[in-house]
């Protein structure tokens, strides 16, 4: 598909690194969609592989920004300077889109202007083609805004789903690539500072779970996280920068508490359980008290 005409309805990114073993399944999902009005970018960040060849094959059908390696959102940042969409969507070289997606999506987008960013659910598979879990629509019960400092994996289908205005992405300064491993969850967040949230529960998007592939880097994604939480508190109402917030804050650590203590890393996993008795002992005490139980009778958590 050879985009005609001078600005496409959609801009779609795939950033991609010596990802010659999947980037291909990607490009045919999208090339795939009914949903024509796109172009598809993809940004070659640094491949030392056989990307590039596979990627020259697909000849005028995709546009290529080849570069050195700056990591996943230096990548996506390149794409989105690249764009010419009125929207941008996003997907992973490991993951695909189901049919229809790109259609169902835009056509949500552009029947509610007032809907700045949306995600479809998603289906996880693990190489084999298994199902492990489906990724659903989050009920939010709050505001949207909220909702994501109560828990980072509330954009169902993650970067893979997302579709957003390329002015408010622009507005935003797209993603922060000082952080490690959160930059989707910060970006989330800004954006809903701004612009309303929607989600079609319909799956939209494959998600590939490889062994090993979720949190190589505790630490480095444990540091991010708590950096994004800082970083975003001024965006949330004044009413909620207090208890809400450290409420929010303790549930981080608790989460990372547990990520530490299965890597055998128990004294600092300790350390952060001491932290949810510090921020919110009322709001997660039981939380911390839960885990800490649990560390000292050496159960799994």
């Amino acid at each position: 598909m050879k985009p005609t005409l001078e600005q496409p309805a959609v801009s779609v990114i795939i950033p991609a690194y010596n990802a010659a073993w999947c980037v291909g399944k990607a490009i045919d999902s999208v090339l795939a969609q009914d949903f024509r009005d796109f172009e598809l970018i993809v940004v070659d960040d640094g491949s030392t592989d056989e990307t590039a060849a596979v990627l020259s094959g697909y000849g005028d059908a995709i546009r290529v920004v080849h570069q050195a390696n700056g990591g996943m959102s230096n990548a996506r940042n390149a794409g989105i300077r690249a764009a010419k969409g009125e929207f941008i969507a996003f997907l992973d070289a490991d993951d695909w889109w189901l049919p229809g997606k790109l259609g169902n999506q835009i056509e949500l987008m552009r029947s509610n202007t007032g809907i700045g960013f949306s995600s479809t659910a998603a289906r996880v598979e693990d190489p084999e083609g298994r199902l492990l879990n489906t990724w659903p629509c989050s009920p939010c019960e709050t505001s949207f805004l909220a909702h994501l400092f109560q828990g980072n994996a509330g954009i169902a289908g993650g970067s893979s789903a997302l579709m957003v205005r390329r002015a408010l992405l622009e507005k935003t300064g797209g993603y922060d690539e000082t952080l490690g491993g959160v930059e989707d969850a910060d970006l989330w967040i800004r954006l809903a500072a701004i612009t309303e949230y929607a989600c079609i529960p319909e799956p939209g998007v494959i998600i590939l779970r490889r062994p090993g592939s979720v949190s190589r880097n505790v630490e480095r994604m444990r540091q991010g996280a708590i950096r994004v939480m800082h970083k975003n508190r001024n965006l949330l109402p004044a009413s909620l920068q207090g208890n809400f917030w450290r409420a929010c804050m303790a549930g981080i650590y608790g989460d990372y508490a547990k990520w530490r203590y299965r890597a055998g890393h128990r004294a600092a996993a300790l350390l952060d359980v001491t932290h949810i008795f510090l921020l919110a002992p009322i709001a997660r005490g039981r939380l911390g008290l839960g885990l800490l139980r649990d560390m000292i009778l050496g159960r799994p958590l």
